[in-house]
């Protein structure tokens, strides 16, 4: 199993293990808990695998996400438990982005004085993500407009000995990124605050300027900085070292990945940094 796996896993089956913790001690006795047979948990969780499939076909993501987590929960050892976490971070950005409507959205009616800007400050989202999820193609929106805008707190978790980033809301983890780490162990831990954001950033690289569209600008597309001055998570000009502990210090994402993060991030978001 890829290894960036483990750690959802592993989250996965604490929750499994309290819950049946708790059952057993209602119990007395843990030979009271009937356990299922191996083949019929495989039967259960392909049953459930296909139902997934059926509402991904009809379009119904809420309840294919939720079956697929049904899955993650109950039979951690199935055999499609990969694919079904990438359906799963796939599922997750589609309703992210989208206007369904979801436990972590509302519907906000436009009243006077309303601003993208000051919804985006109310609701803890980013302007980005409210655009795009209402299909705006402008800043302007209207008095008694209906607005889809999402409301879940994003986290983020680095682990930097699997070179990885996940991005949570509250505790449930929402997709895992491969990234680049500091070389020589170079990247801090603990837990740290977006504090600024910027889109084609410019490096200042021991006193050199290097402009947005220098090849030799190393932060890429963009810039989620950290509140200690020069860590900070960026895009990448080498995407083929992604995956490596390669960087100065801070965490490197693929351009692409770094602009998805990046649209749905705002400010004061929390990042923690482990070993």
């Amino acid at each position: 199993m890829n290894k960036k796996y483990l750690i959802i896993g592993a989250l996965v089956v604490g929750t499994l293990f309290a819950v049946l913790k708790i059952s057993i001690g209602a119990k007395g006795k843990e030979s009271d808990v009937q356990k299922p047979s191996a083949s019929s948990q495989e039967t259960m969780a392909k049953e459930l695998y296909q139902q997934a499939l059926d509402f991904q076909r009809n379009r119904d993501n809420l309840q294919a996400k939720e079956t697929y987590q049904k899955i993650l929960t109950q039979y951690p050892s199935y055999e499609n438990v990969e694919s079904i976490q990438k359906e799963m971070e796939k599922l997750n950005m589609e309703l992210i982005f989208s206007n369904t409507p979801t436990p972590h959205t509302v519907t906000h009616e436009v009243a006077a004085g309303d601003t993208l800007g000051k919804l985006a400050k109310k609701y803890g989202t980013t302007q980005e993500l409210i655009k795009i999820s209402n299909n705006l193609k402008s800043d302007t929106i209207r008095l008694g407009q209906k607005l889809r805008v999402w409301t879940g707190q994003f986290n983020i978790f680095v682990d930097k000995s699997q070179n990885i980033l996940i991005l949570k809301v509250v505790d449930e983890v929402v997709k895992v990124y491969t990234v680049s780490t500091g070389e020589n162990n170079s990247t801090p831990v603990g837990e740290f605050t977006i504090t600024t954001k910027l889109v084609d950033p410019v490096w200042f690289n021991k006193g050199v300027v290097v402009p947005p569209e220098s090849p030799a600008n190393v932060l890429g597309t963009r810039w989620l900085g950290f509140d200690i001055p020069g860590y900070g998570i960026h895009g990448t000009v080498e995407p083929d070292l992604i995956g490596q502990s390669v960087t100065a210090g801070c965490v490197r994402m693929r351009n692409e990945e770094v602009e998805e993060l990046y649209s749905i991030i705002p400010m004061g978001t929390k990042v923690v940094i482990v070993d």
